[in-house]
């Protein structure tokens, strides 16, 4: 009986076979993407800004301890009340504000509506808003309350901008104001309207060091 000889293997087409499979997990695998929270910053202020002394009365403190607790004054709050406390402090207009730039002396604030408490702020441009965090504060605790004080900041600048400005902008809100700059950048006129908005209510943020 003649020998039956071995058949081999073709594997000519392995190299496709791999190809093909690579470039299967390739297009089926997902890998992870680092992602992050889109959030403005607070106004950067000039250097050259002459720093005046302080009242204790103007300063707005905001404590984060290490259990993701809110302290404001030195009193426990809870984080559903922390807006409008932001708005009752900056629009308290208690008092005068800062000199002007020609020397003029501070005026009192005729646009807060606030109730004009003599312990707390007595002018919005001398009103500042400093938050203390814990190294252990959470971070997500921690935007929380910056963005609660950006829109206490948002809220009031909106009601000026409705009330107060004159003109062809008159009536309109802050927010449509900052929209219609994104396609008119070079409009000197809604450039000063937003600017005043800015300055009714500058935005005065301090983030201290965190305690350990």
């Amino acid at each position: 009986m003649a020998r039956r000889e071995n058949s081999e293997i073709n594997a000519g087409s392995m190299a496709d076979i791999a190809f093909l499979l690579l470039i299967f997990f390739l297009v089926t695998t997902t890998m992870d993407v680092d992602s992050g929270i889109s959030r403005k910053l607070p106004e950067k202020q000039p250097e050259d800004v002459e720093r005046p002394p302080v009242k204790q009365k103007n300063i707005f403190e905001i404590n984060l301890n290490r259990n993701n607790e809110i302290l404001v004054e030195e009193d426990e709050m809870d984080m559903k009340d922390l807006r409008q406390a932001v708005i009752d402090f900056l629009d308290n207009g208690g008092g005068v504000g800062n000199v002007g730039p020609d020397g003029e002396p501070g005026k009192p604030c005729y646009y807060c509506e606030g109730k004009k408490l003599d312990n707390s702020s007595d002018h919005p441009n001398k009103s500042i808003v400093s938050v203390q965090t814990d190294r252990g504060t959470s971070y997500g605790v921690y935007i929380y309350v910056q963005n609660e004080i950006l829109s206490a900041y948002s809220f009031l600048r909106d009601r000026y901008a409705r009330k107060y400005l004159k003109g062809v902008y008159g009536g309109m809100g802050y927010k449509d104001l900052l929209k219609l700059k994104e396609n008119d950048e070079d409009n000197e006129a809604l450039e000063a309207a937003i600017q005043e908005v800015k300055d009714a209510y500058p935005q005065i943020i301090s983030d201290a060091e965190p305690t350990k």
